[in-house]
């Protein structure tokens, strides 16, 4: 039995569109949060996808369940960070309300491996 690589992975995909989003949509906050919430939001961000792929490299299901698990707790500091930063008026909100779909799709699709 031969393992997908991580590039076919639906849910890396996505996170993977997650991750570009961030590093888009931070590039506009304050340069005061350049190594506060902008650095967090963008290592959140790329947390997701690496650890997918990080998972998937995994040969016991304990083990991949575990860096699985490591992207839905990142993906869901990303959420927050998101939230954080709509509220402090860095995030419009409406690009609050195009990447909210995307962060349930992405845990919905992590959870489903």
């Amino acid at each position: 039995m031969t393992n997908r690589t991580y590039e076919d992975l639906i849910a890396w995909k996505e996170a993977h569109l997650l991750c570009k989003w961030a590093y888009q949509h931070t590039t506009s906050f304050p340069k005061h949060e350049m190594f506060g919430l902008t650095q967090q939001m963008r290592r959140s961000a790329y947390s997701v996808p690496m650890n997918i792929a990080e998972g998937n490299a995994r040969r016991s299901k304990g083990d991949k369940r575990r860096f699985l698990e490591i992207a839905l707790g990142s993906l869901e500091e990303f959420h927050y960070q998101c939230y954080l930063a709509k509220e402090l008026q860095y995030l419009e909100e409406s690009a609050f309300k195009d990447v909210k779909p995307m962060i349930c799709r992405t845990s919905y699709l992590i959870t489903k491996l």
